[in-house]
């Protein structure tokens, strides 16, 4: 009868668009999609029923989460957003937080030195790089996740931008309360469905999640060795080169070009170093760095400090795709250890831009051929370059980052 209900009531939201934004009509659609879609997924991955039920039980749409696009409604553009991401990175290293954090790290690296020392042992990955992601990630384990963890992964895959991606998630989820790695019913996440102090997706706790402790069982929500040990599994398992740093800030010459940058830019440090460019700390690079590939990031053009970074600075984006959430990491690691100040180059304030706003500045690039890496109203390095190459090419000095009234 249920099954039957569930159907009619689907008949009645694929008739249009317009009926589909009824949201009890969406709802009815979603219980369907759990039943007839998810569910099969889930059954053929190990899942049982009983773990099922008792994860989605009581499961409805989460209609607050972002990027959500209900059944029949168009596709979205970039949302309209003002975050340090997409406008301000200065924002993203506000002074009392990066502080904050550091002044954690150094107590967490003290408790757990042990851990910390066995870790780098068996993965190569510095534990300084480790406290850094577990500051930034769960403020050391203390950060409250408010959400069900099976709504949110549940709704976005369901209804979101990217929906296919939420999906495997949701059924890796399931697959995660099957193995007992937590309760069924206590199971929380962010806002993006990611878990435990490590915020792994669920898909990576199945991957990733390591028992640090030696107790014979994964807990990431409630062991910071398990925590610490698979932060370090995760990042040995993308590549990380032992015995290379992550990058070092430096000058960059007006005669280097600020659109120079990126992974596919890339030359030995020497010959950066042979172009002019040096460490803002006055020491030379290291000998054993000189001969390696380094990188030219320069995360807000002309308007912010420089690095040059190995490729263990794009490791640490795979943990998440933000240029500043690698530089966040990086930048605190060497504070927790080795005492360093903050960054020699201030940022400039560049507030004014909205995510849309970069959006059309992209389109508009792209149709001038130019290589902006996607109209997803985000900077990165495709972006920033296109608009020194453009910049460049009008004659202009070449700043390297969105800027209201760029183009006409």
């Amino acid at each position: 009868m249920l099954r039957t209900v569930l159907f009619l009531a689907w008949l009645v939201v694929a008739q249009g668009p317009l009926l589909a934004q009824d949201r009890s009509a969406v709802e009815s659609r979603f219980q369907l999609w759990l039943e007839t879609t998810v569910w099969p997924r889930a059954q053929a991955a190990g899942v049982s029923r009983p773990t099922f039920d008792a994860a989605l039980a009581g499961v409805d749409l989460d209609w607050n989460l972002p990027d959500l696009v209900p059944p029949g409604a168009p596709s979205q553009t970039p949302p309209q957003q003002q975050q340090a991401e997409f406008a301000s990175p200065a924002a993203y290293f506000r002074p009392e937080a990066v502080e904050a954090t550091v002044t954690a790290g150094r107590r967490m690296a003290e408790r757990h030195e042990a851990t910390l020392t066995a870790v780098e042992q068996a993965t190569g990955v510095p534990g300084r790089i480790i406290l850094a992601i577990w500051g930034r990630e769960s403020a050391y384990g203390r950060a409250d996740l408010t959400h069900d963890a099976f709504e949110v992964l549940a709704t976005k895959g369901f209804m979101s931008t990217r929906a296919g991606y939420f999906s495997d998630e949701l059924v890796a989820a399931l697959r995660v309360a099957e193995a007992g790695f937590a309760p069924v019913d206590g199971l929380r996440s962010s806002w993006a469905g990611a878990l435990g102090q490590p915020q792994f997706m669920p898909s990576s706790v199945l991957t990733y999640a390591t028992d640090g402790d030696g107790d014979g069982r994964i807990d990431i929500w409630g062991s910071e060795a398990d925590t610490l040990a698979s932060i370090g599994t995760y990042l040995a398992r993308h590549g990380w080169v032992a015995g290379r740093d992550w990058g070092f800030e430096v000058m960059v010459p007006p005669s280097v070009s600020c659109a120079l940058e990126g992974p596919d830019q890339g030359r030995r440090i020497a010959e950066w170093e042979a172009m002019g460019i040096r460490r803002v700390s006055g020491r030379p690079f290291p000998e054993a760095e000189r001969p390696q590939a380094g990188y030219l990031m320069m995360p807000a053009g002309r308007h912010g400090p420089a690095f040059l970074v190995t490729p263990n600075f794009y490791v640490l984006k795979d943990y998440n795709t933000s240029d500043l959430y690698a530089l966040f990491v990086g930048h605190v690691s060497d504070r927790i250890a080795f005492g360093t100040a903050g960054f020699a180059e201030g940022w400039d304030e560049m507030g004014g831009l909205l995510r849309s706003d970069i959006a059309d500045l992209q389109r508009a690039l792209a149709d001038r051929g130019y290589d902006v890496g996607g109209v997803d109203g985000l900077p990165g390095y495709r972006t920033r370059r296109s608009i020194g190459h453009w910049q460049e090419a009008a004659g202009r000095r070449p700043t390297c980052f969105p800027e209201p009234g760029l183009l006409p």
